[in-house]
């Protein structure tokens, strides 16, 4: 299995590695699993984390050295009391009295140097690895909404998550695979030290691992990569299934998908118990070679203290250090996949730290104070997500202190891409676009935020209270001024109608509301921020008419003494606006009043007949072109 899998793993990146890819559903996720050994860039930008604990780390490093120092002298001494009790003057009580309190003292510092170690290394990972978490988790508010809209949010929780977990497992055991390289040499130096040809010879049996771990190697990597891979698949089977459950079932799906289920998971088990295989492999090996050597000791050796060209208590050192040997040369195994994985997650989470920026305040960036007056101004405004092909096209209006705007027109007319420029998500490529008589990029973006206030299609809530909810942006807002927003917008009688009113906890995006109610709430949140600027996206598109008329009234109430921007498809409710504008493939063709623009008989009119008239009124030919007109999503 392991073996097809890596045959369907026929992509090779530019660097030569290969990719991890995994299909689930119509997504696609390529994942590097595995990285260089040791990547200096990558081991450079995360010490730049551990940097503020390097005094811990420095003392978990000379704990470690403390215990493998213990772990090499144990034997030593054991040596010694043997040799001692074996003598025949009378040095023999006080040697072995040494003995025992040398071991002893031995013990004690190997206790404390173990505690010391587990305890600060631990620490040292958890503390690192939440400034890692708390500088993705700031980070990732702040990028710009462009890097945002064509990243997978699926990949950023793995990172956030997975790779997070990996650098944990590489800190934790970094620290350790010092003290295992310090045991490897130092078992072999006083191996030789105690007696060169006994050593070699138990050393003979090294070439014979070597070669094995040459084999073993490759297998093993492709064998825990496919384990990896086949997870992942399962995993995300799984996932689907449960965010598509309504459909499933609407679909009676269960059978087909748990027999594909079935498939997936058959898959996986045969992927781990191959990867147990390999992982489980080196172990009885390890052993074997550890009893061959442990046989040349007692063979060879005993032979030479038979014939007294060797002491018994060298002979059972010796005994000690092989049985030592091995460990360091299985954890150093372990310690190299560890590590590998750890630069690959290395180098996805440095991508995520070092997204640029680039919608950002500059140096000497003004704040836009409570004396604004709200007024919004677009000057000949050029803008696209991608600058070849621009949304907008030199567009210009302004909208006075007060006044209610309306933006109309077909799909991918701009008018989404109008209300983001205002609130400065992304940054015009010509022209201007001013707040309160200022260029939104001369001002900060924390008080250009305080000063605008959107409420969008989808009404996003959090989980929480109904209380915090509606103080998401203003935390500091008081009971009585949140009551007070939710009776102003028609939403304190549903609210006192739940089980624990304001209390009552919502779930993810506020599961057991129905979107009207949501909606509601989201216009007593923006009520609450008291923002001097409203904008209004698609916020009444997909609400019955019962809530419709509900919201209209909260809107009356919401944009009273406001500057607001409204987007509408339902182009009754924008006929009240002092204004409003009509966009055609980002350009402005007509703007005036509700009854103007009807008596004009222009793209407006058209389409306000195509959505509140009956079709048999509009003759074809127009009502062909309307549909046309407003022809997407």
């Amino acid at each position: 299995m392991a073996q097809e899998i890596e045959a369907e793993r026929n992509d090779i990146r530019d660097d030569g590695r290969r990719p991890f890819r995994a299909t689930v559903g119509s997504h696609r996720i390529e994942e590097e699993i595995f990285g260089r050994v040791f990547d200096k860039r990558i081991v450079r930008r995360i010490w730049t984390f551990v940097h503020p604990y390097r005094k811990q780390v420095y003392l978990s490093v000379a704990a470690v050295l403390t215990f493998t120092a213990m772990q090499l002298l144990i034997p030593l001494i054991i040596r010694y009391a043997i040799d001692n009790s074996l003598a025949v003057d009378g040095a023999q009580a006080n040697g072995l009295q040494l003995a025992v309190l040398a071991f002893l003292v031995a013990i004690l510092i190997n206790y404390a140097a173990s505690f010391i170690q587990e305890n600060v290394v631990g620490q040292v990972a958890e503390n690192v690895l939440f400034d890692i978490r708390r500088n993705m988790f700031e980070h990732l508010q702040r990028v710009s909404l462009s890097f945002m809209d064509k990243t997978e949010v699926g990949r950023l929780m793995s990172r956030l998550q997975g790779d997070v977990n990996s650098m944990q497992e590489f800190l934790e055991t970094s620290v350790l695979s010092v003290g295992d390289i310090v045991l490897l040499f130092g078992i072999i130096g006083v191996m030789l030290w105690l007696d060169a040809p006994l050593a070699l010879l138990v050393l003979s049996v090294m070439p014979i691992l070597f070669i094995v771990r040459i084999f073993w190697l490759p297998r093993a990597r492709s064998a825990f990569m496919a384990a990896h891979e086949s997870n992942s698949l399962t995993n995300g089977a799984l996932a689907e299934v449960i965010h598509g459950v309504r459909a499933v079932q609407g679909m009676d799906r269960q059978q087909v998908n748990l027999d594909l289920y079935d498939k997936l998971a058959t898959r996986n088990l045969r992927t781990h118990l191959t990867a147990a295989k390999y992982a489980q492999v080196m172990v009885p090996i390890v052993d074997s070679l550890t009893g061959v050597a442990m046989a040349f000791v007692v063979v060879i050796g005993g032979n030479m203290v038979v014939n007294d060209t060797l002491d018994v208590g060298v002979m059972v050192a010796f005994l000690f250090y092989i049985q030592r040997f091995f460990d360091p040369i299985r954890s150093l195994t372990m310690q190299y996949s560890v590590m590998q994985r750890a630069m690959a997650s290395g180098q996805r989470l440095t991508e995520v730290l070092d997204v640029p920026l680039s919608i950002r305040d500059k140096p000497g960036a003004i704040e836009l104070t409570g004396e604004n007056d709200g007024s919004v101004e677009f000057r000949d405004v050029s803008f696209g997500y991608n600058p070849k092909h621009p949304v907008l096209k030199d567009f210009s209006f302004r909208v006075n202190p007060g006044e209610t705007v309306a933006l109309v027109g077909p799909t991918g007319s701009g008018k989404s891409s109008a209300m983001a420029l205002v609130h400065r998500f992304y940054d015009v490529q010509q022209g201007e676009v001013l707040v309160g008589g200022h260029d939104v990029r001369d001002l900060t973006q924390e008080s250009l935020g305080q000063e605008i206030a959107m409420v969008l299609q989808e009404p996003f809530l959090f989980t929480g209270s109904v209380m915090e909810n509606i103080r998401y942006r203003k935390t500091d807002a008081t009971e009585e001024q949140v009551i007070e927003a939710a009776k102003a917008v028609g939403a304190h009688e549903f609210i006192t109608a739940l089980p624990e009113g304001y209390d009552t906890e919502l779930g993810e995006r506020g599961g057991g509301l129905s979107l009207g109610q949501r909606q509601l709430i989201s216009f007593a949140r923006a009520l609450v921020a008291d923002a001097k600027i409203l904008v209004l996206d698609e916020a009444t598109a997909n609400i019955d008419s019962y809530t419709e008329r509900q919201i209209q009234k909260a809107l009356e109430t919401l944009l009273r003494g406001r500057t607001g921007l409204v987007i509408a498809h339902r182009l009754a409710t924008i006929r009240g606006a002092d204004r409003i504008i009509v966009l055609q493939q980002g350009q402005l063709i007509e703007s005036g009043r509700h009854e103007d623009l009807m008596e004009a008989g222009g793209l407006y009119a058209k389409l306000y007949n195509l959505n509140y008239s009956s079709f048999d009124d509009i003759p074809d030919e127009e009502l062909d072109f309307a549909k046309g007109l407003n022809t997407g999503t």
